[in-house]
C-alpha cells in the first residue's frame, strides 16, 4: 500500500484505519448459516428482476417447484401448492425450469 492510500476495516465498530490488509485470519466472518434449512428467514424478494407466476389450472401437484425452491417461496397447504410468497421468491427461475408442464411463467418484474 502507498503511503497514501487508507484501508479502513468495519467490524461493528467505529471504522478503524490500518496500516497493513488484513489476512484471512484478522477478516470478520460472515455469510455463515449456522441452522440448516433457514431459507424461511430471509425475504430476498425485493432484488429480483422476474418473478414466479404460478399457473394454477395448469399444475397438476407434482410438488417439485416447492422441492427446487431455495427461498421456500412456495406456500402449501394440505400437501398442494396454493401460492408463492413473494417476499421470499428472488426470481431465479429454478421452479419454472423444473416444472414438467409449464405450470410457472416467469415474467419481468414492474
Amino acid at each position: 500500500m502507498s503511503e497514501h492510500e487508507h484501508l479502513h476495516i468495519y467490524d461493528g465498530e467505529p471504522l478503524q484505519e490500518v496500516k497493513e490488509k488484513p489476512g484471512w485470519r484478522e477478516v470478520t466472518e460472515g455469510g455463515i448459516i449456522v441452522d440448516a434449512g433457514n431459507a424461511d428467514l430471509y425475504h430476498t424478494g425485493e432484488w429480483r428482476t422476474e418473478k414466479a407466476i404460478w399457473i394454477e389450472k395448469k399444475c397438476i401437484q407434482c410438488m417439485l417447484c416447492w422441492m427446487f425452491c431455495p427461498d421456500s417461496a412456495y406456500l402449501v397447504a394440505d400437501e398442494k401448492v396454493v401460492g408463492i410468497d413473494y417476499n421470499r421468491c428472488k426470481g431465479c427461475g429454478v421452479c419454472a425450469q423444473e416444472c414438467p408442464v409449464d405450470a410457472i411463467a416467469m415474467k419481468e418484474e414492474t
